[in-house]
């Protein structure tokens, strides 16, 4: 950590295409972006966050994440969320957590088979994980989505157990692709690894639209900065 900037690693895959995007909005709240390359075996010295980008890892070929979910940086994730760092997954990283069995449930075509690109509203259902302590439950998000693929489901089983242990995190205020129950984002177990399809990277500049992300990423900065200074 220099100057309070704790190091988060952005990890891009063949295909990412907003790791760029993840690296600027970090910078902007107070984060310093560790670029790292899928092919990597381990995540550099004093990484104290993780985030795995949207776009297309390997083209969405076979599964969406499930290629990108075997490439060697992955073994260097799950050991850093299983020590308890965080995590957080944005659309095809959320798509790629799922795949590589860090979180519950798949995500598979949308509702109605096509692309969705909007602005939307998400409800926080849950605030004990870092990515919404700052924010009380029932507060209103508003960010982007833009994904094919976006449509989280989960057996009845999984489902119940997810909700009764506050795991789901996040809920989209519409029915915007057909999610089970309109889940955005899930958690584990523990709550230091999240996943969701709307992309926080991109709603932090109110000169650009909604600033409905600051919070989640703020979440994980902070996060970051306390794993740093315990570590120090």
């Amino acid at each position: 950590m220099s100057d309070g900037r704790p190091r988060i690693a952005v990890v891009t895959f063949p295909g990412s295409n907003d790791d760029g995007d993840a690296c600027l909005a970090l910078s902007t709240l107070g984060a310093d972006p560790v670029p790292v390359w899928h092919t990597a075996v381990e995540l550099p010295h004093e990484v104290a966050g993780v985030v795995l980008p949207g776009g297309f890892s390997y083209g969405d070929y076979l599964r969406c994440g499930a290629l990108a979910s075997l490439a060697p940086v992955m073994d260097g994730v799950r050991a850093f969320a299983a020590d308890g760092g965080p995590v957080l997954g944005i659309c095809n990283g959320f798509q790629i957590l799922c795949e590589a069995r860090l979180l519950p449930g798949v995500l598979r075509a949308n509702r109605q088979v096509q692309f969705v690109c909007a602005d939307v509203a998400v409800t926080v259902e849950s605030t004990e994980t870092p990515f919404t302590a700052g924010c009380d439950l029932g507060d209103e998000l508003v960010i982007p989505i833009k994904h094919g693929e976006g449509n989280w489901v989960a057996d009845d089983e999984t489902f119940a157990d997810l909700v009764a242990r506050g795991r789901v995190v996040l809920r989209y205020v519409d029915d915007v692709n057909g999610s089970r129950d309109r889940v955005a984002g899930v958690a584990n177990e523990a709550g230091n690894v999240l996943g969701l399809m709307p992309h926080p990277e991109h709603a932090v500049d109110p000169l650009l639209g909604c600033v409905g992300g600051v919070p989640i990423l703020v979440g994980l900065v902070a996060a970051a900065r306390e794993r740093s200074a315990a570590l120090a």
